[in-house]
């Protein structure tokens, strides 16, 4: 599996693996070493697992954050859930095929997370509790859980532009304000507090 994605990745004009490990540990370690722009890591992996390396690299107290995104099957959703909360930008299925490897690689490179909408929606409905729900620290107003609840089913910036009839920078400027109301670093902490806190109910 490593092999097979280093080479769909190796064969990408402007995307170069600059390791490949066989461990959590030395995934650490290699990460610190070399900070690359995007890590892509196994949930299941020798020595440290995917939510512990995730953690380490990602997690919150991190001072400089890595970017990860997490490989997995739908059938071990709880511990996708928990690398999210843990730090990670998104996740893929292994079945996904190339095309969502490399589209997940570019989109955790330029800050963003490609989350599939169909395993968003049932993944983190599945999971949602109404448990200790992330804090916020100023109420959204009714516009900004209007863009809360199309992130949270996966809508792209353009997509929620038009499903709202607003302007992209006015979805931009949105997201600026729920970012800073719920300290969520990227979107799917947001689309788990949405879960998370009833909004999506």
């Amino acid at each position: 599996m490593r092999a097979g994605f280093t080479m769909i990745l190796d064969a990408q004009p402007d995307i170069e693996v600059v390791a490949a490990v066989a461990d959590g540990a030395a995934a650490v370690q290699e990460a610190r070493r070399l900070r690359p722009d995007v890590c892509l890591l196994d949930i299941r992996m020798p020595k440290l697992d995917g939510l512990e390396v995730t953690r380490l690299l990602a997690g919150p107290g991190v001072p400089d954050p890595m970017r990860v995104v997490i490989v997995t099957t739908f059938d071990l959703d709880e511990y996708v859930y928990g690398a999210l909360r843990a730090g990670a930008c998104g996740f893929l299925l292994k079945d996904s095929g190339p095309a969502l490897l490399v589209e997940a690689v570019r989109a955790a490179a330029a800050g963003d997370a490609l989350v599939s909408p169909s395993v968003t929606v049932r993944l983190l409905a599945h999971l949602s509790h109404p448990v200790a729900p992330r804090t916020v620290n100023e109420a959204l107003t009714e516009r900004e859980l209007d863009v809360v609840r199309l992130v949270a089913r996966g809508r792209t910036n353009q997509e929620v532009a038009a499903d709202l009839f607003v302007s992209l920078s006015t979805v931009k400027t949105h997201l600026s304000s729920i970012f800073a109301k719920l300290g969520a670093r990227n979107r799917v902490e947001i689309a788990a507090w949405a879960w998370e806190s009833g909004v999506m109910a």
